[in-house]
């Protein structure tokens, strides 16, 4: 269930009151007459199915400039009249896509922040002393560290719905994490160089690692799969279910390994790394906009009401 605060000016809270009364899956319905102070206002509180939620906020839409709308997950309902709303509205609460909800995610997700900056290089810095130390220990923390599928989710939710400003700002954050992290890591591994502590022969003897640098037929698979089940997460609040996703594509890793290559001067591993890189963000892309499509043209579709 999602918990919702609306202001309404006063005049037209009716208005409100009926939407939420006539949209399947809404419960708990409380107006307080004059309440809100900035907007000024009544304030409604109602609970909705995450189901419901899409109709319900489209309706609504005008509120965001006339008065406020604000949404909650409630982690615990206790309530018979919240069951059958659940039970009314039409699906699975797990195969709803809240997707105002989602718009607002992959948004903040499309943003270059110090924090985004810093996670990224970090793991492409794990990722390339892994590859130094033939650890495959220290690539799946590469992996698991690296933050970029937010923006990656975020360039197939533009592309779904045509936000082409949110592409670009994806795509730059994306570009600009990369480049930073990299650069970072070129200038670690060449410092390490100078002292003698690595030399190119730490790229003849990581025979572990080097499917980082060997993209295939089974690299693009597998990043199809990543991407669809790293939106599926999103889209369905599985948190849990992106780690998986982390651990199964080799995006920081062959940053790590590109970085590395090109202070030791093995332009071979560099090449391999490069398009290990570009085969696994391409194939994410696709598979997640695809993922996106599907959820948007056949969830109204598959959906039923419980109760029937």
């Amino acid at each position: 269930m999602l918990h919702l605060r609306l202001i309404s000016p006063s005049a037209r809270t009716g208005e409100v009151t009926a939407v939420l009364e006539e949209c399947p899956g809404v419960t708990n319905i409380v107006v307080l007459p004059g309440a809100a102070r900035e907007p000024k206002g009544d304030v409604i509180f109602g609970d909705a199915a995450r189901e419901s939620a899409n109709e319900v906020l489209a309706k609504l839409k005008w509120l965001e400039a006339e008065g406020s709308i604000a949404v909650e997950q409630i982690d615990l309902a206790l309530s018979k009249a919240a069951d059958d709303a659940v039970e009314e509205a039409p699906g699975d609460p797990d195969d709803a896509v809240v997707w105002e909800e989602l718009a607002h995610r992959v948004s903040s997700d499309s943003r270059i922040t110090w924090a985004y900056l810093v996670f990224l290089a970090i793991a492409t810095q794990l990722a390339g002393i892994g590859v130094l130390q033939n650890s495959p220990i220290l690539i799946v923390g590469a992996m698991v560290l690296g933050p970029e599928f937010g923006a990656i989710a975020a360039i197939c939710f533009g592309l779904l719905h045509r936000r082409w400003h949110l592409i670009i700002s994806s795509f730059k954050t994306l570009v600009v994490g990369f480049t930073v992290a990299i650069a970072v890591t070129f200038a670690c591994a060449l410092v390490s160089n100078w002292l003698g502590w690595i030399d190119i022969d730490n790229l003849t003897r990581n025979e572990e690692v080097q499917f980082i640098v060997k993209p295939d037929r089974w690299s693009f698979i597998v990043a199809l799969l990543a991407g669809a089940a790293g939106v599926l997460s999103i889209t369905a609040g599985k948190s849990s279910a992106l780690i998986g996703v982390f651990i199964s594509v080799t995006t920081v890793p062959a940053a790590g390994y590109l970085a590395v290559a090109l202070a030791l001067g093995d332009w071979t591993e560099v090449a391999g790394s490069v398009s290990q890189l570009a085969v696994n963000i391409i194939g994410m892309i696709i598979s997640g906009t695809a993922t996106l499509l599907v959820q948007r043209k056949f969830w109204p579709q598959v959906g039923r009401r419980s109760s029937v």
